[in-house]
């Protein structure tokens, strides 16, 4: 009996180690590497993208660098910053195997990736719709029934495009693609009738295009999208600094000059949930 406590031990012990490594904490890593490292998402304008110059940009990148500002304060040391790009199929595990730190960009929060990830507080709310070129008015006369529908594998919109499709006992194909830039092409070739993801999406991507007036995106949403920003599980200490920095720009208002820079040029006024969002990020220090 006492050899096989031993054993059981010597395990536990062991194990402890293998548990700390797999579950960082990112302060202190970030610490002794002197650098913070951001996954984002290559075309989801006007979230996250990549500029005429290669470099990576947009409302999430621009609150990402808010949170940087508040890593160094907490650290007491400057910080260089690694984006790297990740895909909607592999950026949670990007965040498990330690590739990233912090994934920035339209990430949905739901409380089965809850299972995977932590999520700090809000930082976009908005809902899934669809995009159409502008000549094709089928989908006015005719509705969904017999279209080809595009979205991007692995979000939340499929799953909600799919249950649509389902509750409305709609006779239609859904396409799965790998990015948003392979659905937007595939619609620009007349391959899909339309292509689905966040309105917010649809609307960056418009405003990039060479002309936006091909595009026409509708108003009607179908889902509820609450956006914010994964982190590692179980990892408290630099999620309440990623937490900080977002109350800290919506009570000094800043959040909505980035609102206005990148997305209110391109919509007539903000949706009142987004000011809710404002209020309830407002957390006192």
């Amino acid at each position: 009996m006492k050899g096989k406590l031993a054993i059981i031990l010597s395990f536990l012990l062991f194990a402890i180690p293998l548990a700390a490594q797999e579950h960082p904490d990112t302060l202190q890593q970030i610490k002794k590497t002197g650098q913070i490292r951001i996954g984002y998402r290559l075309s989801e304008p006007p979230m996250s993208f990549v500029d005429e110059n290669g470099n990576p940009t947009g409302y999430s990148i621009d609150l990402c660098k808010g949170i940087v500002t508040e890593v160094e304060k907490n650290i007491g040391a400057d910080v260089k910053v690694e984006y790297v790009p990740v895909t909607a199929e592999g950026r949670f595990k990007a965040l498990s195997d330690n590739k990233i730190d912090i994934l920035c960009g339209s990430t949905t929060k739901t409380l089965s990736r809850c299972e995977l990830v932590d999520f700090t507080q809000l930082t976009f709310v908005t809902g899934a719709s669809l995009m159409t070129l502008r000549d094709n008015k089928s989908l006015d006369s005719e509705g969904l029934n017999g279209k080809k529908l595009g979205v991007v594998k692995a979000t939340t919109t499929a799953t909600a495009l799919k249950k649509l499709i389902r509750e409305t006992s709609t006779d239609a194909e859904i396409i799965l693609y790998n990015s948003a830039k392979e659905g937007v092409d595939a619609l620009t070739k007349k391959e899909i009738d339309a292509f689905s993801s966040d309105q917010i999406v649809l609307i960056g991507i418009v405003s990039n295009a060479q002309d936006p007036m091909n595009f026409v995106v509708r108003s009607e949403v179908y889902s509820f999208e609450p956006f914010a920003f994964a982190v590692r599980r179980n990892d408290a200490n630099f999620r309440l600094v990623a937490d900080r920095a977002i109350s800290d720009l919506c009570r000094s208002k800043k959040i909505l000059e980035i609102y206005d820079k990148w997305i209110g040029k391109y919509t007539r006024q903000r949706l009142p949930i987004f000011d809710a969002m404002i209020q309830l990020n407002e957390t006192p220090k």
